[in-house]
Order: C-alpha cells, then structure tokens, then sequence
C-alpha cells in the first residue's frame, strides 16, 4: 500500500494518491532468523548486476512519547554520523567512492536504511549496516550537527512549503490518543529539550537485531551472504523485546469543521479527512482503488466533473494514506478564481454520494483494475524495491514477508460492490473533518 513520509509532503505529491508495490512474477526468496532475532530475507535477482541492503526497524514516530516526539526521523540522520570503525562524515563517502547510493527514511511506523551498490561491493554494504546497528557514535557533535539539519529540513519542506502544514494539522485533529497524532518531523522544541541520554536509550530500546529485518535483493551467492551476514550481524547484542502501541481511537460520530492558516500560500484549500482500517485490511486496497476512481487520470471522476466540465477547481484529488494501525482517506481541492471553497466541498460530497449510491460501471472498474495491476507491475522494478518489499511484509503484514506475491490477488479480489460498501462504510458527513486552510493574512 502506498506509505508516504509525512514530513515534506509538498502539494506536488497529491498527485501520487495509488502506488502498489509489486513485480510481475513471484519473488523467490530464503528467510531465516540470526540468534540475536534479526530477520534476514535474502533474494537472488540476476537481473542487474547490483544488490541492494537494507535494513527495516520497527519504529517510527509513533514510538515516541509526548515531549519528546521527533525522535525516530531525527535517528534516521542521526545514524550516518559514523561508528567506532567509521570516522564521522564518511558513511555516505564510502559508499559513493565505491560506486553506490544510499538513503533512508521515516514513516509514523518505520524506519527504513539501505544502500545499493555493485553486486561485488554486497560485503560493504553488510559491514556498514552492521556498523550502523552494532555501535554508532552518538555524541553531543552529532547530536548538535544533526539538530540543525533537522531544522533546516523542516524549515524547508514543511514551514515555508505551500500547504506543508496541513498532515500536521490534519492527523493532530484525527487522532486523540494514539501518538499518530504528531508527525514523524516531531517538535524541534522536544529536539532542542532532548538530553544526549535520552537520545542513547531511544537507540538501545528500538534499534536492536531483534526489532529488524535485514533484507538483500540482488546478484548475490545464497549461502555464501548467509554466512556474511552471521559474521557482520550475529555478535550484535539483542535487545529486550519491544512492544509497540495498542491504543485504540474512539469512532468519529460527529462532523468536525475547523479552519488552518499558510502564510506560504496564496490560493486556499478545502479537505476532508476520514478515519480509515490500517494496511493488512481488505478495505484499505478497496479504498486506493476508490481514490484512483476519483481522481487518478483525467478521465477520473473529480477531474472529469469538478475540474473540466465544471471549471471550478485547479486542482482536486483524493488519496489513501495508509499505515499501520489506521488510515486517513482525504479528499482536497483547490478553487478556479473566486471559486466559494463549500462550492468545492459539496462537488467532492456530490462525487462520493454517487458512488455510495451507485455502482461503478464496467468501463470504470475495468480501468482501475489495469491502472492498478500496470502500478503493481512498473512502481518498483527495482531491487530495493523488492527488498524493501519483503521487508515490509514480515514487518506489516503478520511475518507474511511474501506478501508482494499476494497484492495482485488482493486488487482482482477487490469488486464493485466492495466498492461502493467502502464508500459508505467510511466516507460519510458525520465521519470526518472538514478543513478550511486559508492565506494567513499579511499585518
């Protein structure tokens, strides 16, 4: 299911409201766990001559408390400041000097390393993950240095960025008790507060073997890796177990109506937020489908009616932010000159309603399920994709780490009548939030 990262989410990025993640033939793929409980998925792909590593930790934001939230994007940098056997500055210069990429990135739910290199260079990768988890320096340098790159971030893709408040807003509205209710950016003032013990106990309590997964995909030897692998990784100390969040959020009964201000912007906008079931549901692969039926495509529903024929919008768009434990299913639009912004919110509802109301057509549904299975086959012909895949199923989907082979099952699972019982399941008045989000007027 498409896992955005919450910080950063510029309007630009409306545009990507479906992306399944899948190949078009069944990944093979061996599994195993070390002593210390780190999972290891290993996946012989020939096709390229690189190998992906990466590694999978179970913690996002959600993991945080109160007071102190920003903590897992803040590791997410944090973590390439160097080890005991790695000067600091010189992760990332390892890895282009010797002809690869790396990344990572944080989700309210994960956190997600990885390098790709050549398919010689697979034991490099290794050491520096192993590195990375055995014994980073966390120190008052890196802590300092990494704090104003963080700011820096956040000053650039979320507070001056046109509509890059609006997540914040939106998931502090929709959840009450569950820590979804901050984004993965966190508070720069908890950073700031943030004492360096604080900051080595988060690393001792979440990133340990037995709270990962270590996923390879590449040209690689299966048993010559496995034994890489328990040479780099195995001596790395396991953690104690780490429980994550069970909290529950009471339903939304009553409509809630409130009002943001950007001053980044010039044209408002109008959303609405629904509470929706996490990833692992059925409703959650029906419900992007209903977001591509809307508005993926010109031909789609809001596009076709809101912003062609009616010329009342510059932009509208649905998506379906899925996540572990819960969803936001969130409609928005953009007015056409003088446009009123209810105008927009009744246009969207009128949409809704229909489906809610009427099944699809044939033509429609024919088009979402060619839209969806060409997504599932092109967004990730990658082997990080692939790793990044089976490192998501053992980690999301109930230790199904093949579940990349079951997505093309579950889209042709997905019918018209799903369809429309989702919508209104889900989508209904009295179920969500409705969010003016204004110019912030100039004194």
């Amino acid at each position: 299911m498409i896992r955005k990262k919450v910080f950063g989410l510029s309007f630009a990025l409306f545009a990507t409201a479906f992306g399944l993640k899948g190949f078009s033939q069944k990944v093979d793929f061996k599994e195993y766990d070390l002593k210390n409980g780190l999972h290891v998925v290993l996946h012989d792909n020939k096709t390229a001559p690189d190998v992906a590593v990466s590694v999978m930790y179970h913690v996002g934001s959600k993991n945080e408390v109160k007071g102190r939230t920003g903590f897992a994007h803040f590791f997410e940098h944090l973590l390439f400041e160097g080890s005991d056997n790695i000067k600091r500055g010189e992760f990332m210069k390892i890895v282009a000097a010797n002809g690869g990429q790396n990344n990572a990135n944080t989700t309210q739910d994960r956190t997600f390393y990885y390098e790709v290199l050549p398919a010689n260079q697979l034991k490099l990768g290794l050491w520096l993950e192993s590195e990375r988890m055995m014994h980073p320096v966390i120190n008052d340098i890196g802590v300092n240095t990494q704090r104003e790159v963080v700011k820096e971030e956040k000053r650039m893709r979320v507070d001056n960025q046109p509509y890059g408040q609006f997540m914040a807003v939106v998931f502090s509205k929709m959840f009450t008790n569950h820590p979804y209710h901050w984004v993965p950016i966190g508070s720069m003032e908890d950073i700031n507060n943030a004492k360096l013990s604080e900051f080595k106990d988060f690393f001792k309590k979440f990133y340990v073997p037995n709270n990962a997964v270590l996923s390879i995909s590449g040209d690689i030897n299966i048993p010559e890796t496995e034994a890489w692998v328990k040479s780099y990784f195995e001596s790395i100390p396991k953690g104690a177990e780490v429980v994550q969040p069970a909290i529950e959020e009471a339903p939304i009964t009553k409509e809630m109506i409130d009002t943001a201000y950007d001053p980044n912007i010039q044209i408002p906008a109008i959303f609405t937020a629904y509470r929706v079931p996490g990833e692992n549901t059925k409703d959650a692969v029906t419900l992007s489908l209903l977001t591509s039926l809307l508005s993926k495509g010109e031909s789609s529903r809001f596009n076709k009616y809101i912003k062609d024929q009616k010329a009342e919008a510059l932009e509208v768009t649905a998506f379906n932010y899925t996540l572990e434990d819960y969803g936001l299913y969130i409609n928005l639009a953009l007015p056409s000159g003088n446009v009123p912004l209810d105008t927009l919110l009744n246009d969207m509802d009128a949409q809704v309603k229909d489906v809610q109301t009427n099944l699809i057509t044939d033509a429609e549904f024919k088009k979402l399920q060619v839209q969806a299975e060409t997504d599932f086959v092109n967004s990730n012909n990658r082997n990080i994709g692939i790793a990044e895949n089976l490192a998501d199923g053992y980690t999301f989907y109930k230790k199904n780490t093949g579940h990349v082979n079951d997505i093309l099952t579950e889209i042709r699972s997905v019918t018209k009548e799903d369809i429309r019982n989702a919508a209104r399941k889900y989508l209904n008045q009295n179920q969500r939030l409705v969010l003016y989000y204004l110019p912030k007027a100039s004194k």
